[in-house]
């Protein structure tokens, strides 16, 4: 629940044997603010290829269990803001974190985040930024409220939910720009690989010319492997949201990677594409339709046994209905179609398709 502390100081003044207070000496400071988010999200999924594993193809992170009740995430958030410091703490668990942190160690596994910053500039909205951070790159998340969707996207689920690092973040006067500079550990990583010398970074690029626009750009360079396997990575994410109007919004973003071959010359790349349409019928219920493409070819993000690579399309609908203000259900029916036999049926076969049916109720306060 948002709390306040009390942080209005008053400077005194002695005048004889009286205090009195100037009216001129009395400085009143922007109270800090404690805020706590509370969010659980429970799922059902039906995959229809019936994975015997009960785990759902291996690009896929969130809500990524077959015909059983679970957990997607779960967590605590606190924040804490004042004139010149900012954190944040939250500790999640669930099977996103089980799938996306599993190259972490020990106890880093359940911190979803962990940061502090400093404003640099008294008058200008010039922040540093430092430790464990929700990424700077797509436009969904792992908190699935924020999503228009149930669940995420090809592109989403296999570039970093977050990043480990410091940022240099600055917003303009107007509010309109942020830009931002970043030192990270790695791709998705809290801890960096072993024997890997080199830091990785992005950059950041917002525009909101109005709060019904938002449009932007970030980038990744960055080595996420040993020094015996070097392979330089070089990544861009652009995505635009648009709401038209009060009930119907367009949300829509493309990703580009590249990386260097390891045993042979050049560089292998990847491609990933998304739009999304929302129409709001009320307060309460909306529906939502997704396209998407992925490729891969050389297998850098998503491996498979083909020759051909990833080279897959997805479509989802999508419905929302708030119960109340703080819980939401959701349902969504997803399709796959790749180019080649991906998608494994039943543990015995490989087909070209594959179709989930994902329902969701999650509270949030």
């Amino acid at each position: 629940m948002p709390g306040m502390l009390n942080s209005v100081v008053a400077k005194s003044q002695i005048s004889g044997a009286a205090d009195t207070f100037s009216a001129e000496a009395k400085k009143v400071e922007k109270k800090p603010l404690i805020e706590f988010l509370r969010h659980i999200e429970v799922y059902y999924g039906y995959d229809f290829n019936q994975p015997p594993n009960n785990t759902r193809p291996p690009f896929v992170y969130s809500h990524n269990r077959h015909n059983e009740v679970n957990i997607n995430l779960a967590y605590i958030k606190g924040s804490y803001s004042a004139e010149r410091v900012r954190a944040t703490l939250a500790i999640a668990a669930g099977t996103y974190v089980n799938a996306n942190y599993a190259a972490e160690p020990g106890v880093l596994k359940s911190l979803n985040e962990a940061n502090v910053g400093v404003k640099l500039s008294g008058k200008k909205g010039l922040w540093l930024d430092a430790g464990i951070m929700v990424s700077h790159i797509g436009f969904e998340s792992a908190y699935s409220p924020a999503c228009w969707t149930l669940t995420r996207s090809i592109m989403a689920d296999n570039s970093p939910y977050y990043e480990t690092g410091a940022k240099l973040g600055y917003t303009s006067d107007n509010g309109q720009w942020y830009m931002a500079a970043l030192v990270l550990n790695g791709w998705q990583r809290i801890q960096r690989v072993p024997t890997s010398s080199w830091p990785s970074g992005g950059t950041q690029l917002t525009y909101t010319p109005s709060d019904r626009v938002t449009l932007n750009y970030s980038t990744y360079i960055g080595d996420d492997k040993p020094d015996s396997l070097s392979a330089l990575r070089i990544f861009h994410d652009l995505y635009g949201t648009f709401n038209l109007t009060d009930k119907f919004g367009l949300t829509s973003g493309i990703d580009f990677g590249m990386q260097e071959r390891l045993k042979q010359n050049g560089w292998s790349n990847w491609l990933g594409a998304a739009i999304i349409a929302r129409y709001k019928f009320s307060k309460k219920t909306a529906l939502a339709a997704r396209g998407e493409y992925y490729l891969d070819r050389d297998g850098v993000i998503i491996p498979t046994t083909t020759s051909d690579g990833f080279n897959t399309m997805g479509a989802s609908i999508n419905f929302d209905y708030y119960i109340m203000k703080v819980v939401l259900w959701r349902v969504e029916i997803k399709m796959y179609d790749s180019e080649d036999a991906v998608f494994s049926k039943e543990g015995k076969e490989l087909i070209h398709t594959n179709a989930a049916a994902t329902t969701s109720l999650s509270i949030s306060f």
